[in-house]
Order: structure tokens, then sequence, then C-alpha cells
């Protein structure tokens, strides 16, 4: 019984653990994800301030090409848009595994528990 118990424990710790990461690495994309959707809100507000007659340009690899105006703030809200809606998805992805990951450490809490228990009565 306490051999099937200490196993089980191995099982819901190494689960636990690969949450923790996963929760991690989750934290770490919507921290790139926030950075991001910064970045462009100062760029979209950096474009209220252009008149007609300014000129914007994009950087395609080594070299700055003009571009239009129009498709340049249009592309800001379009990348705008996808983040904010990433940054949702992470937000969820983060919710989910906190609760998973408060599930077994619960289930992690009871499995000592009961290895503690049987322990006194071995001996």
């Amino acid at each position: 019984m306490a051999a099937a118990l200490q196993e089980r424990f191995q099982v819901v710790s190494t689960d636990f653990q690969k949450i923790q990461n996963d929760l991690s690495l989750a934290v770490d994309a919507r921290q790139k994800l926030e950075a991001q959707l910064s970045e462009n809100e100062l760029v979209k507000k950096e474009f209220a301030a252009l008149t007609a007659e300014n000129t914007v340009y994009k950087l395609v690899g080594p070299v700055l090409v003009q571009q239009d105006q129009a498709e340049a703030k249009q592309n800001v809200d379009t990348r705008l848009d996808f983040i904010r809606g990433e940054i949702k998805r992470v937000e969820g992805q983060l919710k989910d595994l906190g609760e998973k990951s408060e599930q077994k450490k619960t289930e992690l809490v009871g499995i000592q528990t009961a290895l503690q228990q049987q322990q006194p009565a071995a001996a």
C-alpha cells in the first residue's frame, strides 16, 4: 500500500512540476504580449499626431520603404486587435493552469498525509 502511494505521489508530483513549468511559460508569454501591446499603442498614438503631409516608412529587412499612411494605421489597428485577443487567450490559459495547479497541490498534500499516517503504523 505504501509503495502504491509513493508511486502515486511521484506521478502527481511530476504532473505538478509540468503544470508549474507551463504556468511559467504562459506568464512569460503574457509579459511579451503586454510589451508588444504597449509598443503598438505608442505607435498608434504617434500616428494620431501625423498630418496628411507626413510620410510613413516601414522597415523591410535593412531598407526603409515608404508606406501609405492609412495602410500603416490599419496594420497597427489589426496588430493591436490580434495582440489583445492573444492576451485574452493566455489569460484563460493562466486561469486554467492555476486551477489545475491548485488541484494537484491539494492531491499531493492528501497523498503526503496518507503516507505520514502509514509510517507510524509500519514502525
